[in-house]
C-alpha cells in the first residue's frame, strides 16, 4: 500500500524540507480554517507530518479530544513534543488504510482533517480510507483537506504539473511512495456520502484548502 511509505527518515529535516521548498505556504494552508474548527470537540487527523497544526489546533480549541494517526513512529514522536502541557490528544501509530472500527474508541468524529495526506493514495486506496473513516465519522462531520493542486491557468497549469510531477520523484527515492499522480480525491469523497462546501487556494492554485461535510443519508 501506499500509506506504508517510510516517511520517518524525514521527520528530523522535514520542517526545513518544507520550508526550503514552499516556505510559509503549506502551514498557511493546514492553518486556514482553525476558525471552521473551533466549534467542534472530538477531531481525526491525518497526515500531519511533524505535528506544527496539531499543536496550533491543541491551542486554539484546548477542549478538543483529538486523536492523530501516522504510520510513522518518528513523525509521531516529534508531534508530541510540541504539543501544549494539557493536549487532549491520543497518538495512534498505524497504517491508515488497516484502521478497522475498533482503533478509534473516542468515536464517533466531528472533525476530520487531511494535510496533503490524500495524494499519498491512489483513487481504490482512497475508497478503502473513505470507508474507514465513515465508520468512524459522525453524521454531519465535517473534513477539511490540505493538499497539492494542477492549477488551472495556463502557465501555472504547465509549472504547476512540473512541481507535482517532482515532488513525487523525490518522494518515491526518499520514502518509497508509489503513488506518482494525483488522485481524484473529489470524486472518491462525492462517491462516500461526502458534500462540498468551499475551497480556498494558495500559490495559484497549486495548493488547496477545502472543506467537506457528510451527508450520511447518501
Amino acid at each position: 500500500m501506499s500509506a506504508c511509505a517510510n516517511f520517518g527518515r524525514l521527520a528530523p529535516l522535514y520542517r526545513w524540507m518544507e520550508y526550503f521548498s514552499f516556505g510559509p505556504y503549506l502551514q498557511q494552508c493546514r492553518v486556514l480554517r482553525l476558525d471552521t474548527m473551533a466549534t467542534c470537540r472530538n477531531a481525526l487527523i491525518y497526515g500531519d507530518g511533524d505535528g506544527r497544526f496539531l499543536a496550533r489546533l491543541a491551542k486554539r480549541v484546548p477542549r478538543m479530544q483529538i486523536t492523530a494517526v501516522d504510520v510513522s513512529r518518528e513523525m509521531l514522536h516529534h508531534a508530541a513534543q510540541r504539543l501544549p502541557a494539557k493536549a487532549r490528544v491520543r497518538f495512534l501509530h498505524a497504517d491508515a488504510l488497516a484502521c478497522e472500527p475498533a482503533a478509534f474508541p473516542e468515536a464517533p468524529f466531528d472533525l476530520i482533517v487531511s494535510h496533503f495526506f490524500l495524494d499519498c493514495f491512489d483513487e481504490e486506496e482512497l475508497r478503502m480510507l473513505l470507508a474507514r473513516v465513515n465508520a468512524a465519522a459522525a453524521d454531519s462531520a465535517i473534513w477539511v483537506v490540505s493538499d497539492f493542486a494542477i492549477p488551472r491557468q495556463a502557465i501555472a497549469r504547465q509549472a504547476g504539473i512540473f512541481i507535482v510531477h517532482g515532488l513525487y520523484l523525490v518522494f518515491g527515492l526518499l520514502t518509497g511512495l508509489r503513488t506518482r499522480r494525483l488522485p481524484d480525491h473529489g470524486r472518491v469523497m462525492r462517491e462516500s456520502g461526502w458534500v462540498f462546501e468551499d475551497r480556498r487556494n494558495l500559490l495559484m492554485g497549486l495548493l488547496l484548502s477545502e472543506r467537506w461535510r457528510r451527508n450520511a443519508s447518501s
